[in-house]
């Protein structure tokens, strides 16, 4: 399975013991392909250098190398646009990086994305939904 993981899913199961860090075991083991895009990836990387999060630069990268490693790199282009629009512009490059990397699913808990479900070519799901998917990982 081919899968885009937005931001907040990826921070959440990085940094948190909470219900989604069973993530991290599940796309190091190549079950699923996550795909990243230099945006994305980018993203991912500024997110983890908030400073309500405390964490060194050495930390951060040490968090990221528990995703980025395990991610297929796809390369999209800023300036592309699908068949739908999204409500918020930020929500754009997941979009993109679904399409361009042939994502059979796009996991989100975004409700802008998640408004978009049924108009792409691959699944919109909540990271519960996708849970539900593999009930002996959690």
């Amino acid at each position: 399975m081919r899968a885009v993981f937005d931001t907040n899913t990826v921070i959440s199961a990085l940094l948190f013991r909470g219900s989604l860090a069973w993530l991290v075991p599940h796309w190091q083991s190549g079950e699923v392909t996550p795909l990243v895009s230099r945006e994305t990836a980018g993203e991912i990387l500024r997110v983890l250098a908030y400073p309500k999060f405390r964490l060194t630069e050495s930390q951060a990268n040490a968090f990221a190398a528990r995703y980025l490693p395990y991610a297929e790199r796809i390369e999209t282009a800023a300036t592309e646009t699908g068949p739908w629009t999204c409500r918020d512009a930020k929500d754009h490059p997941f979009l993109l990086l679904a399409t361009a990397g042939n994502a059979d699913i796009l996991i989100s808990g975004d409700g802008d994305l998640l408004a978009l479900r049924g108009q792409t070519p691959f699944g919109i799901e909540t990271p519960e939904q996708y849970c539900a998917r593999f009930p002996r990982l959690t």
